[in-house]
């Protein structure tokens, strides 16, 4: 058994890297589904809004597909029911269905929580365990195919796209982290960004070393290019001292020197929280520039986090800036939003209850459920960015992580109801 296992394995990668990138994942998919004799195999991928999967297909021009066509590329966008396809996603199970033609097969193509899309196969007859297994790891080997080959081509990041992209909001998608989610032994965190019909500014960036996680949530002032080159300032001012390995504080005036010095409208600044979480005693320092206060979720009640006041970043060159450490617990959930999570009609949202209402939920889902709550009294169009920043800290640093397929499943979300 585990000479086949590792026999398909082998020739599947074997595929991924003999295929072109863009037709790594469909040559995956082609050995799996000759190995289990199915039907039909595909891969459907997770878009932007996260709110839908695409199935992706190759059709040339003449061909019929009904679908968003760019060349000879068709997109189909499904959108999320409530049915199997969301559900493997959010518990980041396995679903089986039966069909008129067979059994449908649907396996979370996920990476360190970072839910990435589905395998779809059909067979012709019940997988047993072992098969089910196997196209389970073959799903986990498919995230590692998507996240390898993206780098090279724009077929997923096109078909991600159900919605045109303005030049603000191609420069801010390059400023955000290439997970919106991630999964370690001592912590969840995932990130969300609604934009605004006029791009506002919003980022969220994090990075992980080896027992220190750093993070940041800005929001550059305005809206459109102009808005979207600040924050290109700021992010890239903070990734770079980040790097140089200088403390919270450095980080700061060294923004706020950076933004006031080359932002393009005189007079632009950015507002932000900028956090340094200690992995080995969970003391997470933390630094308010002008932004709406972080969040504390512990033992079922939300407080916001009275940090020290600064100036945003860019509004003057000489301000000092001030840290404060906040000590976490397991189980403590860490929230911080800007401020278009608060504006306007967002602000009849109760953010504190609603954090409330869904701390069962796995940080990827919470932040969806945030994220919707916002654009159903506000939108559907925003008037501002409105992006979250979610971390849960479990403790436990360095300690075995126990998953499957790229998931922990005691972390998951429950399954929908019925």
């Amino acid at each position: 058994m585990e000479s086949s296992r590792g026999r398909i394995m082998a020739q599947m990668l074997d595929a991924a890297e003999n295929a072109s990138p863009v037709d790594a994942v469909e040559a995956v998919t082609r050995e799996l589904g000759a190995a289990l004799g199915a039907r039909s195999v595909a891969f459907l991928i997770a878009d932007l809004s996260g709110r839908a999967l695409v199935r992706l297909t190759h059709v040339p021009l003449g061909g019929t597909g009904a679908g968003r066509r760019g060349g000879d590329e068709v997109a189909t966008v499904m959108p999320f029911d409530g049915g199997p396809a969301e559900q493997a996603l959010r518990t980041q199970t396995v679903q089986v269905v039966t069909q008129p033609d067979g059994w449908a097969v649907l396996a979370p193509v996920t990476d360190r929580g970072e839910a990435i899309g589905l395998l779809e196969m059909i067979l012709p007859d019940e997988p047993a365990p072992r098969a089910l297994q196997e196209i389970t790891r073959t799903a986990h080997l498919l995230a590692f195919v998507v996240i390898a080959n993206r780098r090279y081509t724009d077929l997923f990041e096109w078909g991600q796209r159900t919605t045109p992209f303005t030049l603000s909001g191609e420069i801010q998608r390059r400023l955000l982290p290439a997970s919106f989610t991630c999964e370690a032994s001592a912590f969840t965190l995932s990130g969300w960004l609604e934009p605004a019909a006029s791009i506002g500014g919003d980022t969220f960036d994090y990075s992980l070393a080896r027992d220190v996680l750093h993070f940041s949530v800005t929001d550059a002032m305005g809206h459109g290019v102009a808005s979207a080159l600040t924050a290109t300032l700021g992010v890239g001012s903070l990734r770079n001292s980040r790097r140089r390995g200088v403390g919270l504080v450095e980080q700061a005036e060294a923004a706020n020197a950076d933004v006031a010095e080359h932002a393009t409208v005189p007079g632009s600044y950015i507002t932000a929280v900028l956090g340094r979480f200690d992995l080995r005693t969970g003391v997470c320092a933390m630094l308010n520039a002008g932004h709406v206060p972080p969040m504390l979720v512990r033992d079922g009640n939300t407080r916001a986090l009275p940090l020290p006041p600064n100036f945003p970043l860019g509004m003057f060159a000489d301000a000092g800036h001030r840290a404060r450490e906040i000590e976490l617990r397991p189980g403590d959930r860490l929230v911080v939003v800007t401020d278009g999570m608060r504006e306007r009609n967002a602000a009849n949202l109760d953010l504190p209850t609603m954090l409330r209402s869904i701390t069962g939920l796995h940080p990827r889902e919470a932040a969806r459920a945030l994220a919707d709550a916002v654009l159903e009294v506000s939108g559907p169009t925003l008037a501002d960015d409105a992006t979250l920043f979610i971390l849960d800290w479990h403790g436990g640093h360095r300690e075995d992580r126990r998953t499957s397929a790229g998931a922990d499943q005691e972390r998951a979300s429950t399954a929908l109801p019925d």
